[in-house]
């Protein structure tokens, strides 16, 4: 281990953002199942609610595993001989976890045809159908594969993620951000603070952009309405 106290090492501040973003995958992926739980049980949820919350979901995660995959990992296979075992399994695990994402996405598009678009009411019998064959069960996969992945990923990284020296985080930090998906930013905040802030909440924010800090009441208004289209009853 590093000299450098958890505490005191940017790594360790770069565990916490990961918790964070974790945590709002996790309660994204809730959101996401349970409303197409709903839908498939005929309740009435927007379809065009919840295929824009589905894309943004599959977009983030997507985001979020290549920037390991192809920024994180391999300075942390360079450092860590021992770890690459490891990180080469969490790498199939996110492969898995594409070929699950996929299916939501093509299961979304379907419910995204078959509803209209804002004003037209679509079909909703072919959209309760797309959601109780594919959809619901694309969800609930990618919920269940997800969250197994990432109680396996947090401990390797809790132990990697201090020892790492602090320029070569704050690089990697900058090229995470870079590259981040800009849609969203309602769900990321709702989600980061929806019903308590997740671990890592308060180092997440101070990273983003200032026009997003000062937006955050009309953001998370507008995540409270997207809530609403997806938890009607």
């Amino acid at each position: 281990m590093s000299a450098l106290s958890p505490a005191s090492s940017e790594g360790a501040g770069l565990y916490e953002e990961l918790l964070a973003v974790h945590g709002i995958m996790r309660r994204g992926c809730d959101l996401v199942a349970d409303a197409y739980e709903r839908l498939a049980a005929g309740d009435p949820v927007d379809p065009t609610a919840l295929a824009a919350t589905t894309r943004w979901l599959v977009a983030f995660v997507h985001h979020h595993h290549s920037s390991e995959d192809d920024l994180l990992w391999p300075v942390l296979r360079e450092r860590f001989p021992d770890a690459v075992a490891d990180l080469d399994r969490l790498t199939k695990e996110h492969e898995a976890l594409d070929a699950e994402l996929d299916a939501l996405t093509a299961a979304t598009d379907a419910i995204a045809a078959a509803g209209g678009g804002r004003g037209n009411p679509g079909n909703p019998v072919l959209v309760v159908g797309h959601a109780a064959v594919a959809g619901n069960p694309a969800a609930q996969e990618v919920r269940d594969i997800l969250g197994n992945h990432l109680g396996a990923e947090e401990p390797v990284l809790k132990e990697l993620f201090p020892q790492v020296p602090d320029p070569d985080v704050v690089r990697l930090r900058r090229a995470v951000v870079a590259g981040a998906p800009r849609s969203g930013p309602h769900l990321v905040l709702g989600l980061m603070a929806d019903p308590e802030p997740v671990p890592g909440a308060a180092r997440m924010t101070a990273h983003f952009p200032a026009p997003v800090r000062w937006a955050r009441p009309l953001l998370l208004g507008r995540y409270r309405r997207n809530l609403a289209a997806l938890l009607a009853s």
